[in-house]
């Protein structure tokens, strides 16, 4: 490790890469060689911009040799990233916690096509703090209450509190209205990975492995809101019990059949919001309760 972090740049951290044993007299030919789904000619520009380094952060020249058993960093950057929709809010920050609104379409952490457009970015720019970390996960089409470090001392007593389902979480959906689901109810399932690695399904005849409490809240027509708490955290569990349950959640379009890809619809949010956690500080001991400030809108259709 480094003695100090690298810098950030543009609120994006430098991923890293360990070099095997060896010796390359030329640092693009391994790159290439290594990542071969990045081309030449973008790596020769990521070196040219000093944005490939050593562990203490001095920039690689192309020609440069490079030695095995140490690691190199590289930052990332992308000529075209879509714009996604703006509207964050902290809700509450001390000197171990940010707690953040987030909006629908908007990933929480740097991946794939999204680098500048992530919550975790955003932040990072808008308060100055570096190392800031996600506490948990939210998908990128889910809205409500995110938990973030801001203290790596810290970290890991926040960490094992989801960990240890110490965090009580609710949220809200709609979707269709089922008879069954007029009274609370439990929904037990074994969730695991589908054909596609990105869908999740139900397997009835395994054990169980997540477990929902579902209330409905309001009925409009052949919609209804329905609050969720999950006793467990399965990748997509909300989104495969409301499906499996003939109460798919409105705009899903990966549950219950996966939608053919397309650009994102901004007035057709998943109707999916994380709308409340509670918790006991394991730093100081008090009762933590979040709330999230956003509504969820009636389908029109």
């Amino acid at each position: 490790m480094p003695e100090r972090p690298l810098p950030l740049r543009d609120g994006v951290a430098a991923s890293s890469h360990w070099l095997p044993p060896g010796h390359w007299s030329c640092p693009l030919d391994y790159l290439c060689q290594q990542f071969a789904a990045i081309s030449r000619s973008e790596w020769q520009q990521r070196l040219a911009g000093g944005l490939v380094v050593n562990d203490e952060g001095q920039p690689l020249a192309a020609g440069q040799p490079l030695l095995g058993n140490r690691r190199i960093h590289y930052y990332r950057a992308l000529a075209i990233e879509p714009q996604l929709p703006g509207g964050e809010q902290i809700l509450y920050q001390d000197e171990r916690l940010l707690v953040v609104d987030k909006p629908h379409f908007l990933p929480v952490a740097p991946t794939g096509r999204y680098l500048q457009q992530t919550l975790l970015t955003r932040l990072r720019l808008a308060t100055g703090i570096a190392d800031l970390a996600p506490l948990h996960r939210l998908d990128r089409d889910t809205a409500g209450v995110m938990l973030f470090s801001l203290d790596a001392a810290s970290r890991a007593a926040y960490v094992a509190l989801f960990a240890q389902r110490a965090i009580t979480k609710s949220y809200q959906a709609i979707g269709r209205w089922q008879p069954q689901l007029a009274a609370p109810m439990v929904h037990r399932s074994h969730i695991a990975a589908g054909e596609l690695f990105f869908r999740m399904q139900e397997y009835p005849q395994r054990p169980a492995n997540s477990e929902t409490r579902i209330e409905l809240l309001e009925r409009r027509g052949e919609w209804a809101r329905y609050r969720l708490t999950p006793v467990t955290g399965r990748k997509h569990q909300l989104r495969v019990h409301l499906a499996a349950l003939g109460a798919a959640i409105a705009h899903d379009r990966c549950y219950p059949e996966l939608q053919p890809e397309a650009e994102d619809d901004l007035s057709r949010p998943l109707l999916l919001l994380a709308e409340q956690l509670s918790f006991v500080d394991p730093v100081s001991g008090e009762p933590r309760q979040f709330r999230s400030q956003r509504q969820l809108s009636w389908p029109v259709d």
